[in-house]
């Protein structure tokens, strides 16, 4: 199944990309799992979304958490945290 990935911010800055479509495994229903593809591909793909750093993804324009489910033809946007004042 095919799912467009959204970047924004620093996430776009080290990724180099604003968005993609990417092909994952008809068992990849999870948010988590996509966040597992995009790691694999190593380097910054691997240290930027690795635990314990900041990020917060979207499915679809609404705010989820990693266990969130995510369908074919979806919307995730990855993008770290906004603080205001």
């Amino acid at each position: 199944m095919n799912v467009k990935v959204l970047y924004f911010a620093r996430l776009r800055e080290q990724f180099g990309i604003s968005e993609e479509t990417v092909a994952l495994p008809d068992n990849a229903v999870m948010v988590a799992m996509l966040l597992d593809v995009l790691r694999a591909r190593g380097g910054v793909w691997a240290e930027q979304l690795a635990a314990g750093k900041a990020y917060r993804v979207a499915v679809n324009q609404g705010l989820v958490d990693q266990v969130a489910p995510i369908e074919a033809g979806d919307e995730v946007a990855i993008f770290p945290p906004v603080t205001g004042g």
